[in-house]
């Protein structure tokens, strides 16, 4: 499996889709760090999710999906860019035990998904999802139909291995669908994939397997990968955000500031001159450690 997505559409309709598989940028964000296997595989879905989600807005920028709970797990988050670059981590009670075929809600309990559209010039935008069905692929349809009113069936899965995504989209209506019965038919092929064929099936396979009875045209695909947007400058800005005074009651304790990104483990330290250059000229970069 190659960690690739890839769009496609059905000829003379208003249906759009795309399909992800992930395997070596999954392996990535769980070897950093050590995740019950229920939390490793919800993190795979997730990844897969924004992956999708990445692809069907076209924004230049960043997208997170971030679920928020009150029980066992606290937060899983995920983030994708249009470079294919996605990282993820989960916050979670390390005294518990959980289910390994637990679902999402069972998971996280009472909570809410953020979906964060953070563009490289613009506004930002957040978008709040209720948990009120089991799994992720239940939310984000609801967050569809009531945000961007537009169709959207997903399928999701996870193994721990390997991830894996399919999403249909019903755009709106127009003079080029001929095919008006199109969104029903297809949405109820797709509906006979298994999770095992979406895992361990190529994309093609997939895409055979449900739609060669269709006008599919298929576009080519898009390399994915981990990558971690951490930077010795976004971590200054943070320290920046923290003030003067906090920021020199820890020098006075620690006599640096150490900090490492919860992503990527990467480690970062900021001696007292560094971080008085930052109090003093945050627009500066920081300091170049030799």
């Amino acid at each position: 499996m190659s960690d690739q997505i890839q769009r496609f559409l059905f000829d003379d309709t208003n249906v759009r889709g795309e399909i992800v598989q992930l395997q070596a940028a999954y392996a990535e964000v769980l070897a950093r760090h050590d995740y019950p296997a229920a939390i490793s595989r919800q993190l795979g879905e997730l990844l897969s999710a924004v992956a999708l989600l990445t692809e069907t807005v076209k924004l230049d920028g960043t997208v997170s999906l971030e679920v928020r709970g009150r029980q066992g797990v606290e937060v899983l988050m995920v983030e994708s860019n249009p470079g294919g670059e996605l990282r993820g981590i989960a916050r979670f009670d390390e005294t518990r035990e959980f289910d390994t075929d637990a679902s999402l809600r069972e998971l996280v309990g009472e909570g809410q998904i953020v979906i964060t559209l953070d563009p490289k010039e613009g506004q930002r935008y957040q978008g709040i999802v209720a948990l009120e069905h089991a799994d992720l692929a239940g939310c984000l349809e609801a967050y569809f139909s009531q945000s961007e009113q537009l169709a959207t069936r997903l399928w999701l899965s996870a193994d721990g291995e390997r991830s894996a995504g399919l999403l249909l989209q019903q755009l709106p209506d127009d003079h080029s669908n001929k095919d008006p019965d199109a969104w029903d038919r297809v949405v109820h092929l797709a509906s006979t994939i298994t999770a095992d064929e979406l895992l361990g099936l190529g994309r093609q396979e997939v895409l055979y397997r449900l739609f060669h009875e269709e006008t599919t045209r298929v576009f080519t695909p898009k390399a994915l990968a981990f990558g971690c947007t951490c930077s010795r400058e976004r971590v200054a800005n943070a320290l920046y955000t923290l003030g003067a005074d906090e920021l020199r009651e820890i020098l006075e304790q620690e006599r640096a500031v150490e900090t490492q990104c919860h992503f990527c483990h990467t480690r970062y330290h900021f001696s007292a001159a560094d971080v008085e250059a930052i109090i003093e000229s945050p627009q500066a970069p920081p300091p170049i450690v030799h």
